[in-house]
């Protein structure tokens, strides 16, 4: 029993040990692991809804920025209807003037013609009367008896 006594002692002297170790294990489990879990959990949970209201920010981030190239694209649209409604207006007031050009050029023109058919009306009168005037003297001077008989 030498043996069983031994044990015996050597539980009795580890007892006060073990019962330490049992109460400083529940203290420590108080005092030190219950704040530091729940510090833990509380760090996880303010990550955990960072993380989340990050996530809302990046989404409304996307969202609004969705939105401005919506409306950049819907001005840019506007600018280009505009451009091509002055473009428009440059197209038809050139071919407004090139019209009027050609009206007054047409018009030019027509008084031109009209001018050289005057011209020419005088041109074949005065040619007439000129030619008139020397057929006349061309047969005065044919029908006339000759310089020296006439005084005879």
């Amino acid at each position: 029993m030498d043996l069983g006594q031994q044990l015996l002692d050597l539980f009795l002297g580890a007892l006060p040990t073990v019962i330490i170790v049992f109460f400083l294990f529940f203290f420590l489990r108080w005092a030190f692991w219950g704040p530091l879990e729940r510090a833990l959990a509380e760090r996880q949970a303010a990550t955990e809804g960072a993380r989340k209201q990050a996530e809302q920010v990046i989404a409304k981030a996307n969202e609004k920025m969705r939105q401005y190239e919506d409306a950049l694209r819907q001005a840019r649209a506007e600018v280009y209807r505009q451009q091509e409604g002055g473009r428009q207006q440059a197209v038809e007031e050139r071919t407004r003037i090139v019209r009027d050009a050609r009206e007054r050029a047409n018009d030019s023109i027509r008084r031109a013609k009209l001018e050289i058919a005057r011209d020419v009306d005088e041109a074949k009168k005065a040619l007439e009367a000129e030619s008139e005037r020397l057929a006349e003297e061309i047969a005065r001077s044919l029908l006339a008896p000759p310089a020296g008989e006439r005084h005879a």
